[in-house]
Order: C-alpha cells, then sequence, then structure tokens
C-alpha cells in the first residue's frame, strides 16, 4: 500500500485553491518576472529546440517566454494531448496558431511531429503545482508528462536520445513562490527536476 498517495490530492486541492485566489494582474506581473528569469538559464539560451507548454488560466505564465525563444530563433514544441493522455508535439508558430482544445487546453495547429519529438529539446519545461527541496515535482495528476519523462529516460539508457536533447535536456519547471514546499509526496515512478524558476529566484538541485 502506498501511503504517499493521499498527500498528493489534498496538496493538489490546497494549491490549486492558492492559484485560484491571484488576481489577473499578479498572474501577469509574475508572467513577465519568469519569463526574463527563464531566458536568463544558460540551457536555454544555447538551446536550438525546447519543449515548452502555453500556461491556461492562472498557471505561471509561458506566453511571453514562448514568444521570446522564438523571437531568438529558438524551436519551440508545444505538447498536443492524445486520447491517451500520451503527449504529441508541434512546433508553436504565434499565439494566432493556438487552438482551443479538449481540457481548456491551448495547442498548435501545426504539423504533429510525434511523441519521440521531444527528445531533440535541449530543455524541457514542464507544468507543475509545487516542487521540493530535492526536486521533485507534484503535476496535476494526468500522467502524460510521467510518460514524456519516461521517454528521456529510455532515450538517455539506449543512448538514442539524439544530439543536444533527450536525456542530457534540463527539466525546468516555472512556479509561484509559495509553491516551493518542503516536501512533495512521491512515488516509485517520480523523477526530480533540474530547475526551478520563480519571480523570487532560480534554484538547482544537485540530486535530479
Amino acid at each position: 500500500m502506498n501511503t504517499h498517495m493521499p498527500g498528493k490530492p489534498a496538496l493538489r486541492r490546497e494549491l490549486l485553491a492558492a492559484r485560484r485566489l491571484l488576481s489577473e494582474e499578479d498572474v501577469r506581473n509574475a508572467s513577465a518576472v519568469l519569463a526574463r528569469r527563464a531566458l536568463e538559464l544558460p540551457e536555454l539560451a544555447g538551446a536550438g529546440t525546447v519543449a515548452a507548454y502555453v500556461s491556461v488560466g492562472r498557471e505561471p505564465g509561458t506566453r511571453a517566454l514562448l514568444d521570446a525563444l522564438r523571437e531568438r530563433g529558438v524551436r519551440v514544441l508545444l505538447p498536443v494531448l492524445l486520447p491517451d493522455n500520451d503527449l504529441d508535439w508541434a512546433v508553436y508558430e504565434g499565439a494566432e496558431r493556438l487552438v482551443r482544445a479538449g481540457r481548456g487546453l491551448l495547442e498548435p495547429d501545426g504539423v504533429r511531429l510525434g511523441a519521440d519529438a521531444v527528445l531533440r529539446a535541449r530543455a524541457v519545461l514542464l507544468p507543475g503545482l509545487a516542487v521540493d527541496g530535492r526536486g521533485m515535482r507534484l503535476g496535476r495528476g494526468g500522467g502524460s508528462y510521467d510518460r514524456v519523462l519516461g521517454r528521456l529516460e529510455r532515450a538517455g539508457a539506449g543512448g538514442g536520445a539524439g544530439v543536444g536533447g533527450g536525456a542530457g535536456a534540463v527539466l525546468a519547471v516555472l512556479l509561484y513562490d509559495h509553491e516551493v514546499v518542503e516536501r512533495v509526496p512521491e512515488e516509485p515512478h517520480d523523477r526530480p527536476v533540474h530547475v526551478v524558476v520563480t519571480p523570487g529566484g532560480t534554484r538547482r538541485f544537485a540530486g535530479a
């Protein structure tokens, strides 16, 4: 019996409730700072391809970051949710090329590149609700990014990650300051991220 399981839903409810209290101005201001801090990461500065996602609602904003990366000439991959909760990928070609999909998500309307396209990314930005001092991330519980992380790990084990990506990719999560917590409940398949970016600063995790 996994004694950690009851902790994740309760922590998710608490963190989502805190996000609902944020004003649109709070979210907008945080988004600008997060973009600036994330762009300072050397892994993003030197990346040819970055896998990211489109923030929705009161998630820590990624829109400004996506546009800034694209303006730099970075190839930005965005997820497309498949019926089985796995993720396909397509290139970000601007906000006007995003379409509303299931669960309120925004996805690119371009050519689907396949689930393995993420293996070309030098950096992978993961959505999350919290991260702790070990780099353990709390997601929303859908399992989509568990599959992505498993794919990256398997590619690394097989030596087939591709030039500049795959297992060598930095795993980063963008959060609000209060979402860096003391402890995130974990399961055996959970993997730590390398870095968390918040409006208050950037923190790297040695154990990742």
